[in-house]
């Protein structure tokens, strides 16, 4: 009997240790929820983004020679990108680029998918020094291959945007807008500019018009310009005069009729639209290609309000 109570004592005080256990992770998981929901959903991407980054970094600094160490380094490049960590982004790029195989053996998916989105970043950072040394490097790649010459002409066309204005670029421009007046850059210094290379026949453009509309009608007062810099075709001129019309958009426009080989689109490296630029006060390049409220946020921080 002893005995009996004795075991049935001992169960009573597991049990109620259990019990006490199961509160207590009941309770953690309550304030981590809790947690959860006083965050924003990007602030909890984020957070996590970060500690799944930290991870993995510790991960590979005790498994250098890891079997998935591809895997951990393609998560983390994504991860930076997210958290706009660039300079460790660039590190991991450049060292997965160095890693690829070249001339003959070069597979040309894997080292053209690096080598883009390595030198993307290189240009949107503001590294023109380090984007060049870079082409010059995959040109230097590619020898040997069977296909050396189709990617050199590549190569090239990527090279035109060593042109295109990164931040802190000043930008020069002169020409006779859509409806005959004189439009020069220098002559706005002091407002803050969007520079705008667009196109009727251009889908995204378009879809990103009513963000562009509604910066200028609320800042414009303010001091913020626009200028537009159309790729239309000769052909479409009275179709541009027309949307420009019905869509209230009253800033000058730039117009040659020649699409793509557009002069201003030439001299500035411009290979995909739409593209755009914002000018500060001081007439410098402040950021670029700008999507959705950003714009807005953009201009209203650059005017200073």
């Amino acid at each position: 009997m002893g005995h009996s109570l004795n075991k049935s004592g001992t169960i009573k005080r597991e049990f109620l240790n259990m019990k006490k256990i199961t509160l207590l992770a009941a309770t953690l998981i309550i304030f981590s929820i809790g947690n959860l929901f006083a965050d924003t959903a990007n602030e909890i991407i984020e957070k996590f983004t970060k500690q799944s980054a930290e991870a993995l970094e510790a991960y590979l600094q005790k498994n250098p020679t890891a079997s998935d160490k591809s895997e951990a380094i393609d998560f983390l490049i994504q991860s930076y990108a997210r958290l706009n960590m660039t300079e460790r982004q660039t590190e991991l790029l450049k060292s997965k680029y160095d890693g690829l195989a070249k001339g003959a053996e070069l597979v040309p998916q894997e080292f053209f998918g690096v080598f883009q989105e390595l030198f993307a970043l290189l240009m949107k950072t503001g590294s023109k020094d380090g984007a060049k040394e870079a082409l010059e490097d995959a040109k230097k790649a590619i020898v040997g291959h069977p296909q050396a010459e189709r990617f050199s002409q590549f190569l090239d066309q990527m090279g035109g945007e060593l042109n295109k204005p990164t931040v802190g670029d000043k930008m020069e421009m002169q020409f006779t807008s859509l409806d005959g007046k004189k439009v020069d850059l220098n002559d706005m210094k002091g407002k803050v500019i969007l520079i705008d290379f667009w196109a009727t026949w251009c889908g995204p453009c378009i879809a990103e018009l009513p963000n562009v509309i509604d910066a200028y009608e609320k800042y414009h007062d303010e001091g913020f310009e626009i200028i537009g810099i159309s790729l239309d075709n000769a052909k479409d001129e009275n179709k541009l005069k027309q949307f420009v019309k019905d869509k209230n958009m009253p800033w000058p426009q730039a117009f040659d009729g020649k699409g793509w080989q557009n002069s201003l689109a030439k001299k500035f490296g411009i290979t995909s639209i739409p593209a755009t630029f914002l000018i500060g006060k001081d007439g410098k390049v402040a950021s670029s290609n700008l999507r959705g409220p950003a714009l807005g946020k953009a201009v209203k921080k650059e005017l200073g309000l």
